[in-house]
């Protein structure tokens, strides 16, 4: 009540993920304001959803903002805004430079962001540490899937599920024990099923958040490492049984698995992994995202 004065920089409460800060501003009678720091690359999704019907707003302080549409890029800089309301399908900006803006909602948003969604990225930051990868695996196959997925020209909305199943893919590896994460040698059998077992433990995470987004991110994760020819797990599922999310993130795990050092064992060569993907095409991988994954070249570093 009454009237309140934040000082420059400081902030009610703060949360980062890689590429971008959200910090509260003010919060009152369900409205909140909440500056927000985009690094260059940084995706921002609005997306369509049931129930939800605040009023949202964004006015641009510095740098740039471009709205991806069907008809053409629109660019929006210092001293525009953007207005949602009941959004009826999904809108992709992209910050083109380090970007800032206030967001201001008319419904609570920032602390459903700071504790559910922050806590699993937080945990699948985690599990690159545990499984002895470097600290960018998950942005590097966040990276890599929608790279494919924009060539593959998927809609916004299914860029949006695979930027979040992208990077929480292995996130039930957080209930496998260490030893089993980290062994240098071959998984006994019984080793072996424990460790399939982290596919649908990432599922039931995502699914108890109660998040509808993130409930169809849990059903990417799960089948992950399925095979085209349908002798993958947890459920064997074959060709087009498969989400071709799922199928895109297990082409772009593999070849970081391969390239990558790890505790264990030193990364192969760039050009081996990719002939090993060509190899699995049709068996391992789905044939035609294979050939897009391909196709990318250079991007894949």
């Amino acid at each position: 009540m009454g009237i309140s004065i934040i000082r420059n920089g400081e902030f009610i409460e703060s949360v980062s993920t890689k590429g971008a800060v959200l910090s509260l501003v003010a919060s009152g009678d369900g409205t909140e304001i909440i500056h927000h720091k985009l690094e260059a690359g940084y995706k921002v999704w609005v997306a369509p959803e049931e129930g939800w019907m605040a009023l949202e707003h964004a006015h641009i302080l510095s740098g740039e903002l471009v709205w991806k549409k069907s008809d053409g890029d629109v660019v929006l800089g210092p001293g525009d805004s953007i207005t949602a309301h009941m959004v009826t399908e999904m809108a992709l900006f992209i910050a083109s430079t380090e970007t800032e803006f206030l967001y201001i909602v008319s419904r609570p948003y920032f602390h459903n962001y700071s504790g559910s969604v922050q806590k699993y990225f937080d945990l699948a930051v985690k599990i690159e540490e545990k499984d002895g990868y470097t600290s960018d695996h998950c942005d590097r196959i966040k990276r890599l899937s929608l790279l494919v997925g924009e060539k593959m020209g998927l809609s916004h909305y299914e860029l949006f599920i695979l930027n979040m199943a992208g990077f929480l893919h292995d996130i039930g590896k957080t209930q496998i024990p260490e030893h089993i994460l980290n062994k240098p040698e071959k998984l006994t059998d019984d080793e072996y099923e424990q460790m399939k077992l982290h596919t649908t433990f990432g599922k039931e995470m995502l699914q108890e958040t109660g998040m509808p987004d993130l409930r169809i991110v849990g059903e990417v994760v799960e089948q992950h490492h399925e095979r085209f020819d349908g002798k993958g797990y947890p459920h064997g599922l074959k060709g087009d049984q498969i989400s071709k999310l799922a199928a895109i993130i297990s082409i772009v795990d593999a070849y970081d698995a391969m390239t990558i050092d790890r505790v264990y064992q030193k990364g192969r060569p760039r050009e081996a992994a990719l002939q090993e993907i060509e190899r699995c095409s049709g068996t391992m991988f789905h044939p035609e995202i294979v050939k897009v994954f391909l196709s990318l070249g250079d991007q894949l570093t």
